[in-house]
């Protein structure tokens, strides 16, 4: 039997769940050369990363009610494995079609880290402690995106673009080794039922039926929207509107990945002090005020806006995700311990289908200012608070 408080588990489990970061964050730096390659042009080896999230967000539909029906353990094997094997298919890649492709399944597999690590957690804990610890494996992997990219340059420069996907063969293999070695099965009562196309759908129409699954689910959606607008297009408005060289850009996400992970270690630490309904609270005002803020300056400033205008509220909004993300993922999660791989796959699809839906937005409506990234930012921000303050009414409501 898994012993809750291990904490090699707890330091597995937040190395499975960077397999997505670390799978896109690694091998940016190697675009241009991956363009260059195949003779192809900068949209082509951008399609890599656009059908990379395609296939994360619907993978994630998929592996919930999996390890519901046969449990955690052989469906995270099968999982991991699928990465492994598509990440061999990237390395050895002879055209930009075979590298796309590779790249779809490879997401496929890296998916199941996410999904099967938050059913885990809810498995091994209770609501309030699980909020904890997927607060502090936040925080824990918010380290990939900022090493990534360092990483990944150095790659590239030494080796050339193949060596990431190398890499990431040598990090998938190790992490199913262990996961072999280390993990035991957590999902006690497998539901044989789990895979019954009624049953599945009959779970999901309950699920987005219960008001308070769905506010969380607004929540992290509208907070993660509003993260993934900024990666989309910071790049594209830090270097090109405000002028940064491409490595006092990398410093600048760094800052804001430091405010991201504040936000999530201080989840942990209150979250157990002050329940899951608080934390969400200061997250959303957090968020709220920093959306906003940056909307203002960008308005303001126009196309003269200054790098500390634009970090620094995202600075604050991205605190405010950390805090709101692991609440909202274990207050969401938490009353469906019997089938709670499907609740992750419902909660992981939507967020993850609709923040890339905005990212793509902004990325295609950028005008030379900051405006578009600040607007889709601040909306996103107060959707958040307002999702919060809903959810806490409702609830109110149903107390009375």
């Amino acid at each position: 039997m898994q012993q809750p408080d291990s904490l090699r588990v707890a330091v597995l489990l937040t190395a499975v769940v960077a397999f997505g970061p670390i799978s896109t964050d690694l091998y940016l730096p190697s675009l241009p050369g991956i363009a260059r390659h195949f003779s192809t042009d900068a949209a082509a080896a951008q399609a890599t990363l656009s059908v990379f999230l395609a296939g994360f967000a619907g993978g994630q539909i998929v592996y919930g009610p999996l390890s519901d029906r046969f449990g955690r353990r052989p469906v995270l094997v099968i999982g991991i494995s699928l990465y492994l094997a598509a990440s061999m298919a990237c390395a050895i890649a002879e055209s930009i079609e075979a590298l796309t492709i590779s790249r779809f399944f490879q997401a496929m597999g890296a998916c199941s880290g996410v999904v099967l690590a938050r059913a885990i957690v809810r498995d091994l804990y209770a609501p309030e402690r699980a909020g904890t610890v997927l607060a502090y494996m936040g925080s824990a992997m918010a380290v990939a995106p900022m090493i990534g990219p360092v990483i990944g340059g150095q790659l590239e420069i030494n080796f050339g673009w193949r060596a990431n996907f190398v890499v990431l063969m040598g990090f998938a293999a190790a992490i199913l080794l262990a996961v072999i070695g280390i993990l035991d099965e957590t999902n006690r009562r497998p539901d044989p039922d789990a895979l019954k196309p009624r049953r599945i759908l009959g779970n999901f129409v309950e699920m987005l039926t219960n008001l308070r699954f769905v506010g969380c689910l607004a929540a992290a959606t509208f907070c993660y929207s509003g993260l993934f607008a900024f990666i989309s297009a910071s790049s594209f408005v830090l270097i090109d509107v405000v002028d940064l060289t491409p490595d006092v850009f990398g410093l600048c996400f760094a800052v804001v990945v430091v405010g991201y992970m504040f936000g999530a270690m201080s989840a942990g630490r209150l979250i157990q002090r002050l329940g899951l309904d608080r934390v969400m609270l200061w997250g959303g005002v957090l968020t709220a005020v920093g959306g906003p803020a940056m909307l203002v300056l960008a308005i303001l400033s126009k196309a003269e806006i200054s790098a500390i205008e634009l970090v620094v509220p995202m600075m604050a909004y991205a605190a405010g995700v950390g805090l709101v993300m692991p609440a909202t993922t274990a207050a969401a999660i938490g009353p469906y311990p019997e089938k709670a791989g499907a609740a992750s796959s419902v909660l992981g699809f939507i967020q993850m289908c609709l923040a890339a839906a905005v990212g793509a937005t902004v990325a295609h409506i950028l005008d030379g200012t900051a405006q578009p990234m600040a607007t889709a930012i601040a909306i996103c921000g107060v959707g958040t608070l307002a999702s919060i303050l809903l959810l806490r009414r409702n609830r109110a409501a149903a107390i009375e």
